[in-house]
């Protein structure tokens, strides 16, 4: 039985990101608004800094963070 949930689950999630990306018009991105002040384009080097090192190195200096205070209660419990 939960295979069955597992299963339903997933095809439900994969159903409702492939629905999302089909809704979405990306013909909508090529029309200016009338406030549009674009800055200079990101690198791949930038945009791979930001949107992927960063976030994994945030990840592990929280999770240090909290392995740290883990260990610290269960020293002063014993």
């Amino acid at each position: 039985m939960d295979k069955k949930n597992a299963l339903r689950a997933g095809a439900v999630s994969a159903g409702t990101t492939l629905m999302m990306l089909l809704m979405t018009s990306p013909a909508l991105a090529l029309t200016r608004d009338d406030g549009d002040d674009p800055g200079a384009g990101l690198s791949i080097a930038e945009t791979l800094g930001l949107f992927v090192a960063l976030p994994i190195v945030l990840f592990l200096v929280i999770a240090g963070l909290v392995m740290v205070g883990d260990k610290s209660r269960k020293q002063e419990a014993k």
